[in-house]
């Protein structure tokens, strides 16, 4: 899971995507047609360029969130650059294409193909036969066996992060001759294909000391384009170099150096040249963008135009100050100057630079905890959805980067992916008018409110949780919201949470506005069947012109509403309708926390309030998502090219756990059914493709059904390079071909021409 820059990608293989969200069955039709998710959104942006315009040799410098604590993928505490290492320095069966669709890859692999099904599914590997490790082995049997039994999940001594795929394996034995792996399979595996990528030396798997230890500081063997020379935790920095017994396209590159560079450094890292690619947040964007094309003026420094320490000195010398106030604000000035002058030589640096954009296989979603409170009601759930306007949301992270701004449809693949359709008319679109209507049938009205104790500051937990004993998954009875919305008095007083200032009353909010639209098209009179129920009863039109129920007025001294005006916040039982919203507070959050802003604001035109807690980056996940300890939240999810495999767990029906807690797997949202585990199921063992994306379809119109999570857009993919480098980039869906990145030869221009692998 990530949410715009923090997450793990270790653990996707095994316990699958994150995002929320419950299988159902009764099995919808998706709504997309078979050909919608043909195109990705985006072209990846990596300036590619023919192999023969780049120059030979070279260091590539690249910024890394941290240093990988191992080199072992399938271990739980691997990362991005474990990932990333991975990929320069081992074999791989399949890579992704710029479609995010998996193709052999002709450096390891002649063939690949499902010989039998009958009685059991067996996949022949033919391997290509130039194909070695650094120490001169060939790639055989015996490393895709030794492979298998470490995360088979058969043996607890290997500390595995996933065994998703190996544990379906049955037998794996030589075939015809060296060069061919026969792999037999206990239960058809449909996704086959995302096995033995990558590749690890028997002498890493063949026991759990190794698998547990050898490789989380050395790779003393590998068999891809480079090597890992050295890690220096000193200087933070991860060396790569050509591995000489390389057989595949020369390796342009000496070296590729991964940095260690917190996200909040990258912009001046890259100021600074000290590194030559990384991912940057959006709100770095501008100062490079308008280097390269303005070269910095001054007018873009942080001191443009008259400022202070100026303005202050030249009224100190006008008016003849003392010499102490004069010299202060003269060393304001020359620290100034400093300042500018500092900035300016990094624009100039920065120049060099241009932001290359692209989206990420990879989703932001709303996830709404259905395990309690009142988003254990389906209905709530469905209105929180319905008060959304994905559009709107997509827009305001994507339209400034110039990338599309189409909400996702789907919560198992993004456009491109073979298994995309935009299922969310399972669900329904914006209509708040739909919201409110959802929301009063579950009980939610405007009413007064009880005296609530003050909710108590919010502390972070000291410690991971793991979910409590006594958590429902969505659907068993909830509790209200602790939080309160009221005044004190025991009374809930409409529009106390507006502004009023100099005694004015305020104009018409958003809110109202909506709310009279409403009413004008449903008639008269049509609201007051629902909109007092303080005693529980059901109160008609007759009710209404009789005065009402008692009890249900303001203090004395209480304005009168508005002729259609917004009912304001809901109640239930005398309990406001409040959600607690956890958001990051990290410096990478920012976007987030735009989007959270936004959300609420839709929200509270519904009558839904939200009591808003910012925690930091590191317990984000561990104390609150994991643990369950929120009612919404925003982070997301890798879109796999293998769902039926990686998103089975996130969406899997919590089940209990032998000592009473709740076993939710991935899904912390807690909602979940049996029905659309079943489709799961099916799509995990059918091997006609077309069979398996229209299972996986009519999985996520249920999911979709339940509202667990609601995607919202594609996340943005930034990636600042310098302007000579070729081949690198927004990748997009394509795993990098590390071998073909590299610096233009002079007077060279990227030709388009790809790379052999794109």
């Amino acid at each position: 899971m990530s949410y715009d820059g923090v997450g793990p990608r270790a653990v996707m293989r095994s316990v699958a995507f994150l995002t929320a969200g419950a299988l159902a069955v009764p099995l919808l039709a998706g709504c997309g047609s078979d050909d919608e998710g043909n195109k990705p959104l985006a072209a990846q942006d990596i300036a590619p360029a023919a192999r023969k315009q780049i120059a030979d040799g070279g260091r590539l410098r690249w910024a890394v969130d941290s240093m990988p604590q191992t080199l072992n993928v399938f271990q739980a505490d691997a990362d991005a650059g474990t990932t990333r290492i991975a990929q320069a320095v081992l074999p791989t069966m399949f890579r992704l294409d710029a479609n995010g669709h998996p193709q052999p890859d002709a450096d390891y692999l002649e063939s690949a193909r499902v010989v039998g099904t009958e009685p059991k599914q067996v996949v022949v590997y033919r391997l290509n036969q130039q194909a070695v490790w650094s120490d001169g082995r060939e790639i055989g049997a015996a490393d895709f066996a030794a492979q298998w039994r470490a995360l088979s999940g058969k043996n607890s001594a290997y500390w595995t992060a996933r065994n998703a795929g190996y544990d379906r394996i049955e037998k794996i034995e030589r075939g015809a001759n060296d060069l061919e792996v026969r792999v037999t399979f206990a239960r058809p595996y449909a996704d086959w294909r995302s096995l033995f990528s990558p590749l690890y030396p028997k002498d890493v798997m063949g026991t759990a000391n190794a698998f547990n230890d050898g490789a989380r500081r050395k790779l003393a063997v590998s068999a891809g384009p480079f090597a890992v020379q050295k890690i220096d935790t000193k200087t933070k920095d991860v060396v790569l170099g050509r591995n000489p017994r390389w057989w595949g396209h020369s390796v342009k590159l000496s070296e590729i150096v991964l940095h260690e560079v917190p996200r909040d450094k990258r912009a001046a890292a890259l100021a600074e040249g000290s590194v030559d690619v990384a991912d940057i947040d959006p709100a770095d964007v501008p100062r490079i963008t308008s280097a390269g094309a303005r070269g910095g003026s001054p007018l873009q420094g942080p001191a443009g135009g008259r400022t202070a320490a100026r303005a202050l000195l030249s009224w100190a010398v006008l008016h003849g100050s003392d010499d102490k106030a004069a010299d202060r604000e003269r060393r304001a000035l020359a620290a100034e100057r400093t300042s500018l002058t500092t900035y300016l030589r990094q624009q100039q640096v920065l120049r060099d630079f241009q932001v290359r954009k692209s989206l990420e296989p990879a989703y932001t979603q709303l996830a709404l905890n259905g395990s309690e409170g009142p988003l254990a009601d389906e209905r709530v759930r469905h209105a929180v959805a319905h008060a959304l306007d994905r559009k709107e949301l997509a827009e305001i992270v994507l339209k400034p980067l110039g990338l599309p701004a189409v909400p996702v449809g789907s919560h198992l693949a993004v456009s491109g992916q073979n298994a995309y359709a935009d299922n969310s008319d399972a669900l329904g679109g914006h209509d708040a008018a739909q919201a409110r209507d959802l929301l009063a049938d579950a009980g939610w009205v405007p009413g007064p409110v009880k005296e609530q104790k003050a909710p108590k500051e919010s502390k972070e937990p000291k410690e991971s949780k793991e979910p409590k004993k006594g958590d429902k998954a969505a659907g068993g009875e909830g509790h209200g919201s602790q939080n309160s919305a009221g005044d004190g008095d025991g009374t809930y007083i409409v529009g106390r949470n507006d502004h009023v200032e100099d005694g004015k009353a305020p104009g018409p909010s958003e809110q109202e506005r909506d709310h009279k639209d409403r009413q004008e098209q449903r008639g008269p009179g049509d609201e007051g069947a629902r909109q007092l129920a303080q005693d529980g009863r059901h109160y008609t039109n007759d009710h209404l012109k009789q005065g009402g129920p008692p009890g249900a007025y303001a203090p004395k001294g209480t304005a009168a509403p508005r002729p259609g005006a917004a009912a304001g916040p809901l109640a239930k039982d005398g309990k406001p309708l409040t959600l607690r919203f956890v958001v990051p507070s990290g410096p990478g959050s920012d976007t987030l926390r735009k989007v959270a802003d936004r959300v609420t604001a839709m929200l509270k035109k519904v009558g839904v309030g939200t009591e808003i807690t910012r925690v930091p980056d590191e317990s984000y996940f561990r104390d609150h998502i994991a643990s369950g300890q929120f009612d919404l939240a925003l982070y997301s999810w890798p879109a796999s090219a293998w769902p039926a495999t990686d998103a089975r767990p996130i969406y899997a029906k919590p089940v209990p756990a032998a000592d009473g807690s709740l076993n939710v797997q991935q899904n912390y949202t807690r909602v979940g059914t049996d029905q659309v585990d079943q489709l799961f199921d099916q799509a995990i063992t059918t091997l006609d493709e077309g069979e398996q994306a229209g299972l996986l379809r009519k999985a996520d119109a249920r999911i979709w059904a339940a509202a667990g999570s609601i995607p919202l857009y594609q996340r943005p993919q930034l990636t600042a390079v310098r302007k000579n480098l070729v081949n690198v980039g927004a990748f997009g869906f394509q795993t990098p071909v590390y071998e073909d990145m590299g610096f233009l030869k002079k007077g060279a221009q990227p030709s388009g021409g790809g790379s052999p692998k794109g």
